[in-house]
């Protein structure tokens, strides 16, 4: 077994929606391989921002080894259970002075549908590079928000100029976020029905990070139009809702 969460580590978690170990996830070789693989998308992206390299291991399966490896399937275990599947995964860099903003949201808002139960999905942000600080836009959260179900009222439009999303939460009182402010090779963990968010860039600093999703497979991903082309892997352990994976 590689480093994992303690029994106080998941009542903070099952409490607040999130936690910040304050360790580091992979060991330098591997950290390092990540990052070159992330500057390679980064190079080949085309006329996509650079905030919207979203599942990327569809296209490199290089990706499937920091993915379905111990040494991160260790710490999500105690929060889902030993049977784990991977949902997705999403490299988002914002840019120095030009990144955008992440409006106030709920992941799980925009899966409605997509799952049929939503209580144990689970993020890993893994920060790259420079790391992930205030001043080049880090990640915040309102603690304690996944308990109101992550299908809250209230969105409206955003503007996508200066948003990553096209909706935005609002009355999200910001006196209440926590700053996810991670050096490099830290990780946080939320989830998915947590309110979240992120300010835009404004530093000279790139702000670098890598998503990796989970859920127990359990959990059945349901047979509509939103998922048609989407492939999930089985991380850990034996399928226990029927889902159709890609390496199975």
């Amino acid at each position: 077994m590689t480093e994992t969460l303690t029994d106080v580590d998941v009542a903070f978690f099952r409490e607040n929606g999130y936690l910040l170990p304050g360790r580091r996830l992979l060991p330098e070789d591997r950290l390092s391989h990540l990052e070159l693989i992330f500057n390679e998308h980064l190079r080949d992206k085309g006329d996509k921002l650079s905030d919207e390299l979203d599942t990327p291991h569809y296209r490199d399966e290089r990706l499937l080894d920091h993915l379905l490896s111990d040494e991160v399937l260790d710490w999500v275990e105690p929060l889902i259970g030993p049977d784990i599947a991977l949902w997705s995964s999403h490299f988002i860099s914002k840019d120095p002075f030009t990144g955008r903003a992440t409006p106030w949201h709920e992941d799980s808002a925009f899966w409605e549908g997509r799952f049929d139960d939503y209580d144990n999905i689970v993020t890993i942000w893994l920060a790259l590079e420079a790391g992930s600080y205030k001043e080049n836009g880090c990640m915040r959260v309102i603690p304690g928000s996944h308990l109101n179900g992550g299908f809250s009222d209230g969105y409206r439009p955003t503007d996508m100029t200066e948003q990553t999303f096209h909706a935005e939460l609002a009355g999200v009182d910001e006196s209440k976020a926590v700053y996810f402010e991670l050096k490099r090779g830290e990780f946080s963990m939320h989830d998915g029905r947590i309110v979240h968010g992120a300010r835009a860039n404004t530093s000279a600093t790139r702000r670098t990070g890598y998503t990796m999703r989970y859920f127990p497979s359990s959990v059945k991903m349901r047979d509509v139009p939103q998922n048609e082309g989407w492939k999930i892997w089985l991380a850990r352990g034996a399928d226990r809702a029927g889902n159709d994976y890609a390496n199975v």
